[in-house]
């Protein structure tokens, strides 16, 4: 993503994001520059792409070790002018990143799985968004 909030910190949200960024027929359809984390900026230009975190969860350790395996529910949310540019595009997004495992995005002994596709919505200004939720699993370092 164009706008990774903390350099070197791996997390449910930047491997999804990675995956995104470097699938060939997404970007084909949405700039790598259109694919964001967090929120769009205003005036953002169309088609694109929203990363967020929706939710984390991992076991309670009793001891800490050198990992700890994390789950996260990340939604993508495409927002376009037109609705089958949004088909399309939503499409592409869950054929990135669904069944995907081993090293990806930074991240070790990553899962992803396809979690929920949501409706199809009136975004802002006129425009065209639904959401695809992924469940990215992977072993974040604890510095212990």
């Amino acid at each position: 993503m164009t706008d990774q909030p903390i350099p070197d910190v791996i997390d449910g949200a930047t491997i999804m994001g990675a995956v995104l960024c470097g699938y060939a027929p997404l970007i084909q359809l949405v700039p790598v520059e259109s694919i964001k984390g967090g929120r769009l900026p205003e005036g953002q230009p169309l088609p694109a792409i929203l990363v967020r975190t929706v939710s984390s969860t991992g076991p309670q350790m009793l001891r800490r070790e050198g990992t700890r395996r994390c789950i996260d529910r990340i939604s993508v949310a495409v927002r376009a002018a037109t609705w089958a540019e949004q088909r399309a595009i939503i499409r592409q997004v869950r054929e990135a990143g669904a069944d995907r495992v081993g090293p990806i995005g930074g991240g070790s002994s990553v899962t992803i799985l396809l979690s929920g596709l949501g409706p199809d919505v009136d975004g802002p200004g006129n425009t065209y968004e639904q959401t695809q939720d992924f469940r990215v699993s992977y072993d974040a370092f604890t510095g212990a």
